[in-house]
């Protein structure tokens, strides 16, 4: 079991990575020069919604990297536009802007694309929803071990 927990991490962090390397040569085909592939999924997380930035980094859209530095460099390209809540000054919202959803578009048909496809090279919708469905409960054990570990530092 440990050999093949740990080749499955190794194997959701190579896909990731792959995953990200897909998006940007994906993107430097559309012509998209100004944003990075992590920025682009950002982008593509973020939709047709209006977020705070605290949402958007609950919902884990920032794959890992500097959330406010993606955003400040999203909002410099001129694909996100923010604005303070009129309710709470401290909360700044954000949403796509035409640019913005341009691209989430261009994504969409790209993911379509390669979610097609995936069925034609034989890795069908079971096969992928049955590795979500067990990537869901790794990341529930792992939640449940952090909780863990977090009462017993408490205690």
């Amino acid at each position: 079991m440990k050999r093949a927990y740990l080749e499955t991490v190794a194997l959701v962090e190579r896909l990731h990575r792959q995953f990200l390397e897909v998006v940007k040569a994906e993107i430097d085909r559309q012509g998209v020069r100004d944003i990075n592939n992590v920025q682009a999924m950002i982008l593509y997380n973020v939709g047709t919604e209006e977020l705070t930035v605290g949402e958007l980094t609950q919902r884990g859209y920032y794959l890992g990297s500097n959330v406010s530095y993606n955003l400040k460099k999203l909002i410099e390209a001129e694909y996100i536009s923010q604005a303070r809540s009129p309710h709470d000054r401290r909360s700044v919202r954000i949403k796509l802007s035409d640019k913005g959803l341009a691209l989430h578009a261009q994504l969409d048909k790209i993911f379509l694309r390669h979610s097609k496809e995936m069925e034609t090279t034989g890795v069908g919708v079971d096969d992928v929803r049955k590795t979500a469905e067990a990537l869901r409960r790794v990341s529930r054990f792992w939640d449940r071990t952090l909780v863990a570990d977090a009462a017993l530092s408490a205690a």
